[in-house]
């Protein structure tokens, strides 16, 4: 199940439709309100259900059949004997979700937070009692292979499954013109709040199967296709307290503390301020009424102080001077924004390095999140790496805590026990050594293949490595220096995690190799992770700004400062579909 593309403006929009009509495309348009619920695959064999799953990675999603069967609105068997798979969104409606937490509320429970996350959370249930109580819904929107129906449009494929007893949205509509597309997402934007479900947004299709095939697909959206993203809303707050926190790192970061407020549908109370600078150049004081939205719909974020609202008794922001958790002295970098904690033992760093370590781009240990990490860091399950995989002589202790079972202490112990598999680079990235993210790790690891060569490495070895210059080197000498990391690689190592570079090894290729490039706009046919992988397996690397070093310069639709400047100071510049030939003649 593959994700849309997102737009946030008239202009993107219009951008969308020019590079369809560039291909000689004319088209028309089926606009969709984009529900703000829970992706869901249906499977039917002979007109009967068969499989419920969610999107998951768009590859592998969760078996959510048990639950699906009990909501009212989806069929259990269609009105044909069809083998079919159909896509739409489980979604709760405003007023159920308001009967449901009236419900908790008399009975002393918690109240859900929004429509969306309460229908994520019913459909997740083990007992498909809950999710029936929960009364569900449903619309379906998306037939994966209408041509094998002998369908044109996508009109026509809406038409069908309506046909065979699925519940579809009435709000669409057809359109010739982009124009129409826009004067649509107006209208519904104002009808917003008046709807009985949340949407955030609006969907645009080309309604021909065959104009559809023939723009085809990146390697994450259809060409065919985007969502228009509502704005962000904002709403106001009051800014009660600037508390500070400590990172993995040692990095302070101010966060705002709000009276509790509800945006786009859940509660937000916190917001991170991010360093001293960014509180000053906002100027906020503690006291003032602040307008806060969520930044790409997800975080949390004050965007202005409300000057006029102003009574005289807020308090000026004050940077604290020493470490909230262990009371160390505070330091500042010489040519950087951010204060550190420098004391190493500090307990705040302990469960930030933590934290770090089973993150995604890290070990990637399913189960663990923040919060999780944190509690079991308090009750002393987890004090150091190393006891993660140590995890299993606690299990027992783990399905007595409340919210665990049997089913989800197993699941966590397997993925941990699966996290021993990874490639050397999510190792090295987790182990947080200062100024070594993801990238370079990545680098570390193609270069030294296993982590015995990458601990004996010296600092001048290591500056010889494209893109390690001093600080890095500094960092990762210092690092193994310490018998304490040295020990817990070696007891990692004794536990089984793997210590090899498991990925693809660099090929040198001189279109590539020793060569630096530059990204820039929309790409169509690989993902910009994707384009940067290949660049680094043919020997070349990435940066993210151009200059007089830069090599070649790699365009996609809507090229913005990057392309100007390389044509300023003459760069090579290649269209995605040119960077695609260059790799296909490896």
């Amino acid at each position: 199940m593959m994700s849309l593309s997102d737009v946030f403006s008239e202009s993107e929009l219009i951008a969308f439709d020019e590079r369809i009509r560039k291909e000689g495309i004319h088209p028309e348009y089926m606009c969709e309100l984009k529900i703000d619920g829970l992706s869901v695959s249906l499977l039917y064999e002979k007109g009967m259900l068969v499989r419920a799953a969610t999107r998951g990675d768009g590859t592998v999603g969760e078996d959510i059949t048990h639950n699906v069967k009990t909501i009212k609105v989806i069929p259990l068997k269609l009105k044909k004997e069809v083998d079919i798979e159909v896509r739409g969104e489980i979604f709760m409606n405003k007023k159920t979700l308001e009967e449901l937490n009236q419900k908790r509320k008399e009975k002393g429970e918690p109240l859900l937070q929004n429509c969306r996350n309460a229908a994520a959370g019913s459909i997740r249930q083990l007992d498909s009692r809950i999710a029936a109580e929960r009364k569900l819904d449903n619309f379906i929107y998306h037939l994966p292979n209408p041509s094998d129906y002998g369908l044109k449009t996508h009109q026509e494929s809406l038409n069908f499954m309506k046909e065979l007893g699925f519940k579809m949205n009435p709000n669409n509509k057809l359109v010739s013109s982009i124009q129409e597309v826009l004067e649509f997402i107006e209208e519904k934007g104002k009808l917003r709040q008046s709807l009985p479900y949340d949407i955030d947004g609006v969907v645009v299709k080309v309604n021909s199967i065959s104009e559809q095939q023939k723009l085809g697909y990146t390697a994450k959206y259809p060409k065919w296709a985007t969502a228009y993203k509502f704005p962000a809303e904002e709403v106001l707050t009051k800014l009660q307290d600037i508390i500070f926190t400590v990172g993995r790192t040692g990095q302070i970061t101010p966060n705002a503390v709000l009276e509790p407020v509800i945006v786009a549908g859940s509660t937000i109370s916190r917001a991170t301020l991010h360093n001293e600078d960014y509180v000053k150049e906002k100027d906020l004081k503690i006291g003032d009424i602040v307008s806060v939205r969520k930044a790409g719909d997800v975080i949390p974020e004050v965007v202005e102080k409300k000057e006029e609202r102003r009574t005289g008794k807020e308090k000026d922001f004050i940077m604290i001077t020493e470490c909230p958790m262990c009371h160390t002295s505070l330091i500042k970098k010489e040519g950087q924004v951010d204060y550190y904690c420098p004391n190493e033992d500090c307990p705040a760093r302990s469960v930030e390095s933590l934290i770090h370590f089973v993150s995604r781009d890290a070990m990637n240990i399913d189960g663990l999140g923040d919060r999780i990490m944190e509690d079991f860091y308090n009750f002393h399950f987890i004090q150091n790496i190393t006891d993660i995989y140590d995890l299993k002589k606690h299990e027992k202790d783990l399905i007595r805590l409340e919210g665990y079972g049997d089913k989800s202490v197993s699941n966590l112990l397997e993925a941990i026990e699966k996290s021993k598999e990874n490639s050397l680079e999510k190792l090295i990235f987790g182990l947080g050594i200062p100024h070594v993210g993801s990238k370079t790790a990545k680098v570390l690891a193609m270069h030294f293949k296993t982590m015995n060569s990458f601990m004996e490495s010296c600092e001048e070895e290591l500056v010889q490595i494209p893109d390690i210059g001093d600080i890095i080197a500094k960092s990762i000498t210092n690092f193994f220096s310490k018998d304490q990391n040295k020990n817990m690689i070696a007891k990692l190592a004794e536990i089984g995690v793997n210590m090899k570079y498991l990925g693809q090894e660099v090929t040198q290729n001189e279109d590539f190799t020793n060569k630096t490039f530059v990204l820039t706009g929309s790409l169509e046919i690989f993902t910009r992770e994707e384009a940067e992988e290949k660049i680094e397996l043919l020997g070349g690397k990435t940066s993210g700004s151009v200059s007089k070093k830069t090599s070649v310069v790699i365009v996609g639709a809507n090229p913005g400062s990057k392309y100007q400047k390389a044509q300023e100071l003459g760069i090579p510049i290649w269209t995605e579909k040119e960077f695609q030939e260059k790799i296909e003649q490896e």
